[in-house]
């Protein structure tokens, strides 16, 4: 959440000249609900939907699909994503996260009505119990100051760390 998912992987597909995909609009436009309506059903169900949703883009060619930063994390998401596609993880630090969402904590349904101090504690504990998902992408690839160009080169070249 707040590493830039949807912004690289505009560029980065726009680069590739191959469609993108945002996991999250795509449950809204199959569910009729939004993010923070599906989430207030539960978010064991959410979960559920989610990896099915999920597994529904392995039939799309030429796209990069964008997911929310707990898709990973759940069910078989993660050797899923790896098997039928290129992960990459943006990395970057519990700071540079703050920065990102403190503004917007009122978007996100896991971070409404967090003061900043709880908006921190979340975001470490997040990060540490995430990392071992994480960790296991193709791809670790600092996220501050990314360049899709660099990214660009480290696929081609095989290259699968930058830190």
């Amino acid at each position: 959440m707040g590493a830039g998912k949807t912004t690289a992987g505009k560029k980065l597909a726009a680069a590739l000249g191959y469609n993108f995909v945002d996991l999250d609009a795509l449950i809204e436009k199959e569910t009729g609900h939004t993010i923070s309506q599906l989430f207030e059903k539960g978010i064991d169900k959410f979960r559920e939907m989610e990896s099915v949703i999920l597994k529904k883009t392995g039939g799309y060619s030429n796209s990069v699909v964008a997911t929310g930063g707990g898709t990973p994390c759940y069910y078989d998401n993660l050797i899923w994503m790896n098997k039928n596609g290129i992960t990459i993880y943006l990395k970057l630090s519990a700071g540079s996260l703050f920065h990102r969402l403190a503004a917007s904590k009122q978007k996100r349904p896991l971070l409404q009505g967090k003061s900043d101090v709880e908006l921190m504690e979340f975001i470490m504990e997040t990060l540490t119990d995430r990392e071992k998902f994480y960790s296991r992408s193709k791809y670790v690839i600092k996220g501050e100051d990314l360049d899709v160009k660099v990214l660009l080169e480290l696929i081609k070249k095989g290259e699968t760390q930058l830190r």
